[in-house]
């Protein structure tokens, strides 16, 4: 029998050699029990793992972010708070067996955000009192009209009303910001109407039922909004905030990335385009919170620098801006791993100026990312996107030389015009990164000009500095230089 044999029916050797230099070969069977017993053990084993690996990762999401804790205790103090109404005899007495409506609310409405509980309290208070109120107008008018047509009155009017409201529910404005009120309106009037046929005081029922549900949406809402609130509209600003520091990051990765010398570490290399050449990838996955969020947040109170009227709506703008830059970061990622690349000797004559080129666009990404996540208006923004139109001129000018460069080196047998290929695509699509670059600033000043950000005091001395460092201008006027949107050189690859 050969090892993988014994291994196969679990069975124990022990091997021998005696003086003369024989074998003797002894082999133990484990029992029935015994196997059982290892099973078993294997079993608790591999719970353990598991429960301590769920544990760890349940530690790891709440220390990441110990509002999501938080969030766990305020659902369970509303609803301690809420359950009093039922335990507590004279609360009941008073609402009557209809207390569990206020255990079922907060359950059912309290969100994550301060919107999202907001906009399903809003829609369960307006759908549920809309929805008895027109039962009760419908149960008097069928109790008017005698024990035949009664029933055909009320199932006639609960088949067109349901019919109606869930056909409302494909219109694109009822979808996106009334749509569980819609649900609850049906629930609530097949209840109401269907009950009042069989139970006499409809009138008290209804009127039960919407005491608590307002006792569970007013707890549920100043729990949510008093303990540690969670604001739909600031993780919306956040968000928009880190995407584009991501896509800074991103452009500024892949340039590094492609200019980089072939010979570097391949494993820094990919570490590096792990941690900064894919952050274009968050800024394409954003569009599905963005607008979740964007709706949740106009549901909700004036809170800190977030008005009343504050333009929501206008982060959709910038998101698209943002995503729009972020496709061509994508493209020109794709050109860093390509297969047919430009030789090292062709890519370091435009090397600095791209490179310079791509670290200016990262500038200027992330001095908007810093005026938009302090709400004030960054004069020196205007001299950072002339820095970088200065750096698209720069490039296009040598993208005019090369073909003569290319030319003196073809002469030489050491380069050819097809060689440089690959790098006029890459220049071009860092001329092009840069006009959307710019699409996303005239985003972010627009969202300035909506929401009313104030002047950033400390810009001047700023200014000052950068025009000391940088001069961009020949002349000795204060004014910010106009911008100049910049495009793709005819012809180019």
């Amino acid at each position: 029998m050969d090892a993988a044999a014994r291994d196969a029916h679990n069975g124990l050797e022990w091997r021998v050699t005696v003086p003369e230099g024989a074998t003797v070969t002894v082999e133990y069977e484990a029992g029935p029990a015994a196997r059982a017993w290892a099973w078993l053990a294997s079993c608790v084993a591999m719970f353990g793992t598991k429960v301590s690996g769920f544990g760890k990762k349940a530690w790891k999401i709440g220390a990441d972010d110990p509002r999501k804790a938080v969030h766990g205790l305020k659902v369970g103090l509303a609803l301690t708070l809420v359950s009093v109404f039922y335990y507590t005899r004279p609360l009941y007495d008073g609402v009557g067996g209809a207390a569990m409506w206020a255990i079922m609310t907060v359950v059912v409405i309290f969100e994550y955000t301060v919107g999202g509980s907001v906009y399903k309290g809003f829609n369960r208070a307006i759908a549920t009192a809309s929805a008895g109120v027109i039962a009760l107008g419908v149960n008097w008018v069928a109790s008017k009209s005698g024990d035949k047509l009664e029933p055909v009155i009320t199932c006639g009017s609960l088949f067109i009303l349901a019919a109606a409201a869930t056909f409302s529910r494909f219109i694109p404005t009822v979808k996106a910001r009334f749509d569980y009120g819609v649900t609850i309106f049906i629930l609530t009037y097949s209840l109401v109407a269907v009950s009042g046929y069989r139970v006499d005081e409809l009138a008290a029922l209804a009127q039960q039922r919407l005491v608590t549900i307002a006792i569970g949406i007013f707890i549920c809402l100043a729990v949510c909004v008093l303990i540690w609130p969670v604001w739909a509209g600031q993780e919306l600003h956040l968000l928009a905030v880190r995407n584009m520091e991501k896509l800074a990051d991103a452009v500024e990765g892949c340039v590094e990335d492609y200019f980089s010398d072939a010979d570097a570490d391949a494993a820094k290399r990919a570490r590096v385009s792990s941690s900064k050449s894919e952050g274009y990838k968050c800024v394409l996955n954003s569009k599905a919170s963005e607008d979740s969020q964007a709706n949740l947040a106009r549901w909700e109170p004036a809170h800190g620098k977030f008005g009343f009227r504050h333009p929501y709506g206008q982060y959709a703008k910038l998101g698209a801006a943002m995503r729009h830059c972020a496709y061509c970061v994508e493209t020109l990622n794709s050109c860093v791993g390509a297969d047919v690349q430009a030789p090292e000797h062709v890519k370091r004559l435009l090397g600095d100026v791209c490179t310079r080129l791509g670290v200016q666009c990262g500038r200027v990404l992330r001095e908007a990312s810093s005026s938009f996540a302090e709400m004030t208006v960054s004069r020196t923004l205007d001299f950072v996107v002339a820095d970088m139109n200065t750096a698209v001129h720069e490039l296009q000018g040598d993208l005019r030389e090369l073909p003569v460069s290319l030319a003196k080196e073809s002469a030489a047998g050491s380069a050819s015009l097809i060689d440089a290929m690959p790098l006029f695509t890459v220049a071009s699509l860092l001329v092009e990164i840069s006009a959307r670059v710019e699409t996303v600033v005239d985003a972010v000043d627009t969202m300035a000009s909506l929401a009313s950000f104030k002047d950033d005091d400390a810009d001047d001395k700023k200014e000052e500095t950068e025009m000391k460092i940088h001069p961009l201008n020949e002349s000795d006027s204060d004014e910010p230089p106009e911008r100049k949107t910049t495009k793709p050189l005819a012809g180019q690859a």
